[in-house]
């Protein structure tokens, strides 16, 4: 009579998978590093916050986790990472382009300075590429991998960030659907993941939101509120076989704050 798994192992759903996730010192990137790691993966934490790294990694332990320093506009410090991934595990799986920056709010654009503009372009931009170029190095040979960038509502929608992060944002779902073209000979999935508003130290940094009492999020989803953890569970889902089919798309953790005009329509409540 055949046993049947007992359920907290048949629930890890990136068992014997190897894992490289930018930014994952903290924030989105931290929380996909330790449900990754929950679920089976082996993870490679890439972060300039090598305190913050180490102690996530050490957190998870080392036969899970390890940390590399990287700084995603470097081309050399993401094929280290990339290259630790392979040394140690032997493959890389996945790899979740997290890594992002904002930029001083100017909501007139002749206040805008080229120096800042590039800056997060060189970073949520750049860093994606090269992310993606050396995954990809990584997985042809192995005829398979998942690629998850990390996106935004502002790749969607104008008006809801700086111009330079909505630009940076919306190039990722272009970059994304163009190496997804590219690659799907290979078996290679790339996929985009597009958060709503979740308060963490960027979206602090962009909206001072502590320092304004009446600052409000407009939810189009009752009841509920979209927690760092909400996107990891996707990324989980898009780092999974369970996606195996999916590529080169946009997924939208937004609660429908995208699909509607909430001002205008038979469902406006503006």
């Amino acid at each position: 009579m055949a046993t049947r798994a007992p359920l907290c192992q048949a629930a890890r759903r990136l068992e014997g998978k190897v894992a490289v996730i930018t930014g994952g010192a903290s924030g989105i990137g931290e929380s996909t590093a330790r449900l990754f790691s929950k679920h089976g993966a082996k993870v490679i934490i890439a972060d300039i916050s090598n305190d913050l790294g180490k102690s996530v990694c050490k957190d998870l332990g080392p036969e899970t986790a390890s940390f590399v320093h990287c700084d995603v506009s470097s081309e050399s410090d993401i094929e280290n990472a990339i290259a630790t991934a392979v040394d140690k595990h032997g493959k890389l799986d996945i790899m979740v382009n997290n890594a992002a920056i904002g930029d001083p709010t100017k909501l007139n654009i002749l206040e805008n300075d080229k120096a800042d503009f590039e800056r997060v372009i060189g970073v949520n931009l750049t860093g994606v590429f090269l992310g993606s170029k050396h995954a990809a190095q990584a997985m042809i040979p192995l005829r398979r991998g998942s690629i998850i960038n990390v996106g935004s509502v502002s790749s969607s929608v104008g008006g809801v960030a700086s111009h330079a992060y909505a630009s940076s944002k919306h190039a990722v779902v272009g970059l994304t659907r163009n190496v997804a073209a590219e690659l799907g000979r290979y078996g290679i999935r790339v996929n985009c993941l597009s958060p709503y508003f979740i308060r963490t130290q960027l979206t602090k940094e962009m909206f001072k939101f502590d320092e304004n009492p009446e600052f409000r999020v407009y939810s189009n989803l009752d009841g509920a509120t979209l927690q760092q953890e909400d996107v990891a569970e996707a990324a989980l889902f898009l780092g999974s076989d369970e996606s195996k089919y999916i590529s080169g798309h946009n997924l939208a953790v937004d609660g429908g704050f995208t699909t509607i005009n909430p001002a205008f329509g038979l469902f406006a409540r503006a």
